[in-house]
């Protein structure tokens, strides 16, 4: 594993990570002493679902108004 210093890093880190994605991690170190280890992570198995895309949802037409006088009251001070 490869150790660069932290202003090289800092200078290629788009390139630095793009190579530890595909698995040749690297240390960056300071002032000759190894600090952090970067490397890849496991991406999650298949896609992941957004909420605003589930089938069926729907948003009433006063969503914006759901709330609006409790928020108003904790603005101006009421219980």
């Amino acid at each position: 594993m490869k150790t660069v210093n932290m202003h090289v890093a800092k200078t290629h880190l788009s390139r630095l990570v793009e190579e530890a994605a595909k698995g040749e991690g690297f240390l960056i170190a300071r002032a000759g002493k190894p600090l952090v280890k970067v490397t890849a992570i496991d991406a999650p198995s298949g896609p992941s679902k957004r909420i605003g895309f589930l089938p069926g949802l729907r948003i009433p037409e006063t969503f914006d108004d759901l709330g609006r006088e409790e928020i108003a009251d904790l603005f101006e001070g009421k219980p």
